[in-house]
């Protein structure tokens, strides 16, 4: 490994220790955000630009860094800019350090995983680099899959950069819409896990299974 990938490695490693040295995440909490929902509000009236732009920092620091989080911040969305502008600014900011943590895993490990497992993984990287849009979505929509590991896996595998963007962009609006949409209503909200119900879950699996059809119907054909 060359230096430079092992200073990228320590300066990672300790923005995620000072994340939690710190104690940041005590912010990134229900609670915290119902009681300061109303100062927030306030200083995204009077200060739009900033408020958007500091949210979207925070968003993708988090997601790039695949630090806890990612649901409050969802919430707080809705409860600061409305469902509709905070979705967009929730799956921008997502998706874009999604992006980042795709590179950076891509960008440090790559080579080394490719290089002493290649042979195994020649089907996997062969249906990413064909189908990898299809498997992405779904692995995107339906909610099994933690979002930070889909990042860093995919991150591994020769997935074009492009198919990850737009995979990722597309298969998390349904979901960000969700929870956006729930901190708009933040009152109601006594727990994270109020927000998908079982039903809202089979609607992303459903989803999810759809976009899996291209990829069976072509195994098909071929058999």
């Amino acid at each position: 490994m060359t230096r430079n990938r092992i200073i990228l490695i320590l300066a990672v490693a300790g923005l995620v220790a000072l994340f939690f040295v710190s104690g940041l995440g005590k912010y990134l909490t229900l609670a915290s955000l119902k009681a300061n929902r109303d100062i927030l509000v306030s200083f995204a009236e009077h200060n739009r630009f900033a408020a958007v732009a500091g949210f979207m920092v925070i968003y993708i620091v988090q997601t790039a860094l695949s630090l806890p989080g990612a649901t409050i911040l969802s919430l707080a969305a809705g409860a600061i800019f409305g469902a509709i502008m905070g979705t967009v600014y929730a799956v921008s900011g997502a998706t874009i350090g999604a992006t980042l943590a795709f590179l950076l895993t891509r960008y440090l490990f790559h080579d080394a995983v490719q290089r002493k497992f290649g042979p195994r993984l020649a089907t996997i990287n062969r249906e990413m680099e064909t189908a990898g849009l299809n498997y992405l979505l779904f692995l995107r929509l339906v909610p099994l899959f933690p979002f930070f590991l889909i990042n860093l896996a995919a991150g591994l595998t020769r997935l074009p950069l492009r198919t990850f963007f737009i995979g990722t962009l597309v298969g998390i609006i349904p979901g960000g819409f969700v929870y956006v949409n729930a901190g708009a209503s933040l009152a109601s909200i006594t727990s994270p896990g109020d927000v998908a119900s079982p039903r809202v879950l089979g609607s992303f699996a459903l989803l999810g299974l759809f976009s899996l059809i291209p990829v069976i119907y072509n195994k098909v054909r071929r058999t």
